[in-house]
């Protein structure tokens, strides 16, 4: 099981601009997560690349940069975006 540092970041940042939505100490959810058996995957440059090759379907630049990830790594994102679920490859709707 992974879990994407881009997760990590959209958190820290959205949290930081106190959105109610968002608040969570990032350090203990990473430390929850690691401590449960999943693997960190880290942004590589090969996934920013990749992110000129999505069609403009949504504009939030996390949720690209993970379908990015889901795409170059070929391992599923699971989402409840219907947004993020409309482009091809290893998504599904949760």
């Amino acid at each position: 099981m992974l879990f994407s540092a881009v997760s990590l970041w959209e958190i820290a940042i959205k949290s930081g601009l106190g959105r109610e939505d968002f608040h969570v100490d990032t350090r203990l959810l990473r430390r929850g997560l690691l401590d449960n058996g999943y693997n960190e995957l880290l942004v590589t440059s090969e996934h920013t690349v990749f992110i000129m090759s999505l069609p403009a379907l949504h504009k939030d630049p996390f949720d690209r940069l993970l379908i990015a990830q889901s795409m170059v790594e070929g391992i599923t994102l699971l989402t409840a975006d219907s947004m993020i679920a409309q482009y091809e490859g290893p998504i599904q709707l949760v």
